[in-house]
């Protein structure tokens, strides 16, 4: 039964100081000393209690919709731990892939940053080693690439994908970096570079990137000839990627891809085309669209390496009349979730938990529609298991050209959603689908994502 779980607001205290200075704060690393042991039997076998790993929620980063500043929040506390000044404005937010950094790309002006959050865990041998100090600002930044745009994380690995400028002469290309690269600000990172502009997208995995690739005009399949119809499949030898194989499916305006353990998946006009790993070949099947796809293309798609099931959005070019599929790669299969979104409500954010257990549809109503699966004849189906409505503010009033944001905590159930009408974000327990916390702003967040220490999650395994 659908059940529809109201806000229940727990106010806190959010006691901080604006730092005048933005960006330099002191750099204070924690490090726990180790806990001696008197009795072998009494040991605990709690990593939060062995003196070198930390319990946290993690940290928040915003972005102002006012101004051209990141915010960093501590989530134990809700303390304001910096603010910094960005060189522009227009910029997109996301995590580095091990969530140690926060990633500032500004495509216009080909450019991309890297904001510390503080915490990362490194591994000892012995033990794992976590460390806790201030937010900074990294020096390292990437100014080569012309217009950033998809950015892909998977497995500890992001590919960042330039567009290239047809009115400049700049071509595509491809960057891998790991938190590593930016920690050691690694000069040439590995890549692809294109011989033509192309707006693409590329999937890292492992020692393997696949990465779109445009034809000629003529040759191309795609309606809009900036968009590839084709998939190479790259293989990193001696710190270079070379081309070894291109999937002979083709996938008509190819956007969008995704994937989990297995599978691969791109988003083509006329449905989906499927990768499937086996060492080190790939093999490729097309799923045609189903009927309810209807004149919409499938543009944008979602995986999680714990699931099986990949999520496709059909949708107009404007986002309206948005259909959510839910794909089935090993059986080479799509169908149409039964749920869909409510007459009046449009999609603004999509996310796997981190368990990969819930999906969740952030809607433009204020409401968090928590997905999760179930078995039936062996196959998986998807059912709403209940709504949390996120704001108490009449929606009407949005500021123009804003909406709700959202990002997932990789170390517990929770999701942190940003209202820009009452100017605060709230923490979602996906489990109870209740409201447990919510965060005071002094300014319209424009968006957010979470920073931590990210563990593997299982049913209850962060309760703080």
């Amino acid at each position: 039964m659908t059940k529809l779980f109201k806000l229940k607001l727990i106010a806190l205290a959010v006691s901080s100081t604006l730092i005048t200075a933005c960006g330099d704060a002191e750099t204070n690393i924690v490090e726990k000393d180790p806990i001696a042991v008197v009795d072998d039997e009494h040991e605990s076998d709690d990593e939060h209690d062995d003196g070198y790993t930390i319990s946290s929620f993690g940290r928040l980063a915003v972005l102002a919709d006012d101004s051209n500043e990141a915010s960093f929040f501590d989530l134990d506390d809700n303390a304001l731990l910096d603010t910094f000044v960005l060189n522009d404005d227009s910029n997109t937010l996301s995590a580095s892939p091990d969530f140690r950094y926060a990633v500032i790309a500004n495509r216009t002006q080909d450019y991309l940053g890297f904001i510390d959050g503080g915490m990362w865990r490194e591994d000892h041998g012995a033990h794992l080693h976590d460390y806790e100090q201030s937010p900074v600002f990294s020096s390292y930044e990437l100014t080569s690439g012309s217009r950033p745009t998809h950015l892909i994380t998977h497995d500890g690995q992001l590919a960042i994908f330039y567009d290239g400028d047809a009115d400049s002469g700049a071509s595509a290309s491809v960057e891998v970096l790991t938190d590593n690269d930016i920690t050691n600000a690694t000069a040439t990172l590995t890549g692809i570079n294109y011989d033509i502009n192309m707006h693409g997208v590329a999937e890292p995995r492992g020692e393997h990137l696949l990465s779109t690739i445009r034809r000629d005009d003529a040759s191309s399949t795609s309606n809009a000839k900036v968009l590839p119809d084709q998939v190479g499949v790259y293989h990193l030898h001696d710190g270079n990627y070379e081309l070894e194989q291109t999937l002979e499916v083709t996938c008509p305006d190819l956007h969008g891809a995704a994937q989990n353990h297995d599978y691969v998946v791109f988003g083509c006009s006329d449905g989906v085309l499927i990768a499937h790993q086996q060492g080190d070949v790939y093999n490729a099947k097309k799923v045609v669209n189903i009927n309810a796809v209807g004149a919409q293309r499938i543009g944008t798609l979602y995986g999680h390496k714990n699931n099986d099931t990949i999520f496709g959005i059909a949708a107009g070019h404007d986002g309206s009349d948005s259909v959510l599929l839910s794909i089935h790669p090993e059986n080479a299969e799509m169908e149409e979730v039964e749920w869909q979104l409510a007459d009046g409500a449009s999609a603004v954010s999509y996310s796997f938990s981190a368990s990969g257990e819930h999906f969740l549809v952030l809607d433009s109503l204020g409401f968090l529609n928590v997905l999760t699966g179930h078995d039936h004849d062996g196959e998986m189906h998807w059912e709403l298991a209940g709504q949390v409505d996120i704001t108490q503010a009449d929606v009407t009033t949005m500021p123009e050209g804003m909406k709700f944001t959202m990002t997932v905590a990789q170390n517990g159930q929770f999701a942190y959603i940003a209202d820009p009408i009452a100017q605060h974000i709230v923490q979602v327990h996906l489990e109870d689908l209740e409201v447990e916390s919510e965060l005071e702003l002094t300014f319209p967040p424009a968006s957010i994502t979470w920073l931590g220490i990210a563990q593997e999650i299982e049913d209850e395994d962060h309760d703080h």
